[in-house]
């Protein structure tokens, strides 16, 4: 198998032991599942399949990030306890998921359930001599790392900017340096807040996904995942500080999946421009969602139209009229192992149907089931 590793910027083979440990990102439970999320958590999913295809043993670990921003900002507007509407739309997330077929996680882990390893995460970051104090929080000192970019491999002037979009907030006064990131930060009033030896607060974002990954996987990650927009800061800061105190590679293999737009901007929760799996379960069975999704590359940006649904809809009635059978599955197979190919696995798949080959193995690899759904 050959997959894009974003820090070697290249498809490179990716070969694993028998246990293929893999980590994605996962929500912040504030709003309903979008196709965005789908698209994403789609794409692990035929890559875990394919591997266990392979002989492999998968361990997925997504993570519920339900302590941050955004969560708590909508808490306020809806008047509810941040917990209770998390629980809510992690609920609904786990209920599309299983709608859209995808295997269960080996785990999936609450932020909040490791306040306590956060904290001591932290203290070994402090202890390396990677982090610093400062109005009432714990930094992570990027100047002590030199491998930081080591990701994304962006200049500082963009690094900066992203910072600026995406919550970095290199503004912040107490920073040595702009590009200098939160572990631990002082809690507003009526936000949560747990005791610390830097002070009452609570955990920067960055910081949530390196424990969390390295108490549930060990060191090194055979592969880590997520959309293009957490490659920097996300990834990068994950990176970095997970390294600071391992002195391991974090990431063996950096995969990413692109935006998905609507209306030709990028389908995202601040600009409200969504289109929820919900919504779509309601006139469409989950088969044609999932094949409609997988039809585009997902290293390749793409737009969502509505008609997508209905071409997958008789795609799908075309794959059950071929009947059971093998056909396609090795060229499946090929597509798959070229860099998640899933457009040239449904050619493929296709081909097989047009010519009465049964196709029902293969697109199971695709985790379409071609049984009609009840």
């Amino acid at each position: 198998m050959r997959l894009f590793d974003t820090a070697r910027q290249d498809v490179v083979a990716f070969d694993p032991g028998p246990v293929v440990t893999m980590y994605t990102c996962g929500i912040t439970p504030y709003d309903s599942t979008h196709l965005g999320h789908a698209a994403t958590y789609l794409s692990y999913d035929v890559l875990a399949r394919r591997l266990r295809d392979l002989g492999h043993d998968t361990r997925m670990v997504r993570n519920i990030t339900d302590v941050d921003d955004p969560l708590l900002e909508k808490a306020k507007q809806l008047e509810v306890h941040y917990l209770d509407l998390a629980a809510a739309e992690t609920a609904r997330f786990q209920g599309d998921m299983r709608d859209l077929g995808l295997l269960p996680c080996f785990s999936e882990p609450r932020a909040t359930s490791a306040i306590a390893d956060i904290r001591g995460f932290i203290g070994m970051v402090l202890d390396a001599g990677h982090a610093y104090q400062a109005g009432g929080g714990v930094y992570f000192d990027v100047s002590t790392f030199p491998r930081f970019g080591q990701i994304s491999h962006l200049d500082e002037a963009s690094m900066l900017a992203l910072a600026a979009e995406r919550g970095g907030h290199p503004d912040d006064p107490h920073k040595r340096h702009p590009l200098d990131f939160v572990l631990w930060q002082p809690s507003a009033d009526g936000e949560p807040a747990w005791e610390s030896l830097w002070g009452r607060g609570r955990p920067g974002w960055h910081i949530e996904c390196s424990t969390l990954a390295l108490r549930e996987l060990g060191t090194t990650i055979d592969l880590h995942g997520g959309g293009t927009d957490l490659i920097f800061p996300h990834h990068e800061c994950e990176a970095a500080q997970s390294e600071a105190v391992t002195g391991e590679p974090f990431v063996r293999h950096w995969m990413h999946t692109a935006m998905v737009g609507l209306g030709g901007t990028k389908m995202s929760k601040s600009l409200g421009n969504l289109v929820f799996i919900s919504d779509l379960l309601k006139d469409w069975e989950p088969a044609a969602i999932r094949l409609a999704i997988l039809g585009r590359h997902y290293r390749h940006d793409w737009e969502w139209t509505d008609d997508l649904l209905a071409a997958a809809a008789a795609r799908l009635d075309r794959w059950r009229g071929a009947g059971p059978g093998d056909g396609a599955l090795e060229d499946v197979r090929a597509a798959l192992d070229a860099d998640l190919d899933t457009p040239g696995a449904i050619a493929a798949v296709d081909d097989a149907a047009s010519s009465g080959r049964g196709v029902e193995s293969a697109a199971a690899l695709l985790g379409i089931a071609l049984a009609p759904a009840p």
